[in-house]
């Protein structure tokens, strides 16, 4: 018994140690987490993926350090980490040296690519986005959890800063562009039937007007009007079909068959997101007009992962995305299939759809409630009111 004994004893400290080792080499991962995103960065500043992109067949180090003005030493080491992790892929020349040639995940860095998510890239690992994560604790830490940590970070909201700094401006724009080319493809493909019947729609915070160029290009039926701040929608580049119009969505939202919302409502509190969907909701028909929305549905609690995603290797990205809002908003947060249906439902949608698709968001159609009461803010029937709410119940 005492050998037994001491065998599992044995067996458990081994399991421990082997454990500790696991842990400690996930940790190291943590602790240098940062440099994938420093590294990729470089790859698309440096233009990497371009240049080979232009170049079918294998290029040398050389070859590519010249194109590219580089030292070849350091590109060399750049790609040696990049290769490991996917991106590029290193076989021979036509000489038998050796040469590097793209992969599908080095594709995505390609700055004028069909499904680029350069981008996007580019502007989440900027000076400005970056800062607000290294206030993260002191925002949590705050009792009343009103500053956000871009606040704490620039002094004023992320929406107010890209107001005042075009340049930054620039760059939001741009990433939302990038998400909205890759998610209105497979909106395309995977549900172009939400779009039958609509001839005008309207798109809530459609930045430069990129997603509304998308759908009317594929649906050439629809008028498209793009619907931003001003300072976004007077410099949105014009677009056979649509027309850019610049207003506060919280004011008003212009009238259409139908409101297109897409990573918009993630920003706000539960709030302000029926205040938007209101608004939406006064914009649209009320027998037989629809609201559209783009955003991640996260699991509930255990599930961790992205509500009936199509691509387990999303399953994380919901609550990545959630933190980014923690680190970026005041109060937006990513929500889940019973937070969806609360705004939805108070906002006076009691019938909403929900379809995904092969990316990180899911499509959600909502429908108005048929008994429409005077508008909350301006009630001019209590009673009116209280039979809305006790209808929506039902």
């Amino acid at each position: 018994m005492e050998k037994q004994t001491n065998g599992k004893a044995r067996t458990n400290d081994e399991e421990k140690i082997q454990e500790s080792h696991e842990a400690q080499a996930n940790m190291w991962k943590f602790v240098f987490g940062f440099t994938e995103l420093a590294v990729i960065k470089c790859a698309i500043e440096l233009g990497i993926a371009d240049f080979l992109e232009k170049n079918q067949e294998p290029i040398s180090l050389n070859q590519l350090s010249v194109a590219l003005g580089c030292c070849s030493s350091s590109l060399y080491r750049i790609l040696r980490f990049l290769i490991n992790r996917g991106i590029f892929k290193e076989t021979s020349t036509k000489s038998g040296k050796s040469g590097y040639v793209q992969t599908p995940l080095s594709r995505l860095l390609i700055k004028e690519g069909e499904n680029s998510m350069a981008a996007f890239l580019l502007f989440e690992s900027s000076p400005v986005m970056l800062a607000s994560w290294h206030n993260l604790s002191a925002r949590i830490s705050s009792k009343d959890n009103s500053l956000s940590s871009f606040e704490a970070a620039h002094g004023k909201d992320v929406w107010k800063y890209a107001e005042a700094d075009p340049k930054h401006s620039n760059l939001l724009n741009n990433a939302m562009a990038c998400d909205a080319r890759i998610a209105i493809s497979a909106i395309i493909d995977d549900c172009p039937e939400i779009f039958k019947g609509v001839n005008t729609i309207v798109d809530v915070g459609g930045g430069d007007g990129t997603t509304l160029r998308l759908l009317v290009e594929a649906f050439p039926w629809i008028n498209g009007i793009n619907f931003d701040l001003p300072h976004v929608a007077s410099v949105a580049p014009h677009a056979i079909g649509v027309v850019h119009v610049g207003d506060d969505m919280f004011n008003y939202v212009p009238k259409a068959d139908a409101a297109f919302l897409m990573w918009v409502l993630h920003d706000w509190s539960d709030e302000e997101c029926i205040q938007i969907l209101t608004k939406c909701r006064e914009a649209i028909p009320q027998d037989n007009g629809k609201v559209k929305i783009l955003e991640a549905i996260i699991g509930e609690k255990e599930e961790n992962i992205i509500r009936g995603s199509n691509n387990k290797k999303l399953k994380d990205v919901g609550l990545m995305l959630d933190m980014v809002m923690m680190a970026h908003t005041s109060n937006g947060k990513e929500r889940t299939t019973k937070e969806w249906a609360y705004v939805l439902n108070e906002a006076g949608f009691n019938r909403h759809t929900i379809s995904h698709i092969n990316v990180v968001q899911s499509v959600i159609q909502a429908y108005p409630s048929r008994f429409l009461p005077c508008s909350e803010t301006n009630l001019k029937c209590k009673l009116c009111w209280f039979i809305f709410k006790v209808l929506k119940k039902h």
